[in-house]
């Protein structure tokens, strides 16, 4: 039981503060400005459900999917970072005003994949901490005590997804409280320190990626 509780704490420990639900919350209301209260509960179900697959897919099979196609976890995050990198630019220049209107007075469809579950919420950062955490599952060991360690990665993959939804789900009454010109400076603020992360995450690939044999 010990055993278990430590997997499931490590998992969610690890992946929380690199998703950061509560930061990304009013990036995803600033996005979602003329949106009904009902699509946005719609948009923060399908988000949280959507990272719990792609960090499951992450976990499982990730590193063999790598392997597979000979590619390197610090290439993974050069390119994933780049990706980040151009969101947060393009967020941090956006038609967004102070009073929270979009640019467009005609909401388009949302795609609840992009860019509200990839890159917002789960980015190479975290994918790439789900592959670590799958790579370091023990090779042999009995199958009672690897269910109790897969069951405790998965739950907390769990925890996490239940996290995303609730922040999602109640964006807007938290950042209520901020008031419009609140609201707009803490989702610049958010933009910025999401390009500062895409860059990190990009040094942390070619760190990684200089370090490799060659």
């Amino acid at each position: 039981m010990n055993d278990f509780f430590n997997a499931l704490l490590l998992t969610y420990a690890a992946l929380f503060p690199i998703i950061n639900p509560v930061g990304n919350a009013p990036i995803l209301l600033s996005l979602t400005r003329g949106r009904t209260v009902k699509e946005r509960n719609t948009l923060a179900r399908r988000v949280a459900i959507n990272s719990f697959f792609l960090l499951l897919g992450s976990l499982l099979v990730g590193s063999h999917v790598l392997e597979f196609f000979g590619i390197s976890l610090p290439v993974v995050r050069i390119g994933g970072g780049l990706v980040v990198t151009a969101f947060g630019w393009q967020l941090l220049n956006s038609g967004v005003s102070a009073h929270g209107d979009a640019e467009t007075a005609t909401p388009k469809p949302l795609d609840t994949f992009y860019p509200f579950t990839m890159p917002l919420t789960v980015g190479p950062g975290s994918m790439s901490v789900a592959i670590a955490l799958g790579s370091q599952r023990p090779v042999f060991t009995d199958l009672p005590h690897l269910a109790v360690l897969g069951g405790a990665a998965v739950a907390g993959l769990l925890a996490i997804s239940a996290t995303i939804y609730l922040c999602y789900r109640f964006a807007e009454a938290t950042v209520a409280r901020l008031g419009r010109e609140g609201t707009n400076v803490v989702v610049r603020l958010s933009a910025f320190i999401l390009l500062c992360i895409g860059i990190q995450i990009i040094w942390t690939g070619w760190t990684g990626l200089m370090a490799l044999p060659r």
